[in-house]
């Protein structure tokens, strides 16, 4: 029962260190090249009114969500916020590209090189690395509180 527990405890910090990783770099591309970043926000349909907001608040809630996920008491929101995160960017480029004349461009960095197929694919990856570490996180929160009770 214990190696269980460690296993999982070991697959929920890897997956917050895969969500570490991908919004610290895609946050600091973000950062680095703000002025382009917005320029391109301010060309995708029905979100270019909303560009200032959206290159700052993004990039913000990215470095957030990263830092939270390193502390224990708030890894499973965290975890949560990564899910809703990856959904509402998956959700928005699936419908651009179903419902919209002009399809977006690619952003910086090295996610550019994907396709938009591919960056869809990879987006539900990452969601479902998400639930596996709410859910993993969950079953080891249980299996520690039965302990604490048991004793």
């Amino acid at each position: 029962m214990r190696w269980n527990r460690k296993f999982r405890g070991l697959l929920v910090k890897t997956v917050s260190l895969l969500f570490t990783v991908l919004f610290v770099y895609t946050a600091v591309s973000k950062l680095d090249h703000l002025d382009i970043f917005e320029l391109r926000l301010e060309r995708m349909p029905y979100i270019s009114s909303h560009a200032p907001l959206i290159s700052w608040g993004v990039p913000f809630l990215e470095l957030v969500i990263a830092g939270l996920l390193w502390f224990p008491g708030y890894r499973k929101a965290a975890l949560y916020a990564s899910f809703i995160l990856m959904g509402l960017f998956t959700g928005y480029i699936a419908l651009v590209l179903t419902y919209s004349d002009s399809i977006p461009c690619y952003c910086g960095g090295v996610i550019s090189a994907l396709g938009w197929k591919e960056h869809i694919l990879l987006n539900i990856t990452f969601m479902v690395l998400a639930l596996l570490g709410i859910i993993w996180s969950k079953k080891q929160y249980d299996i520690k509180t039965h302990q604490d009770t048991v004793q």
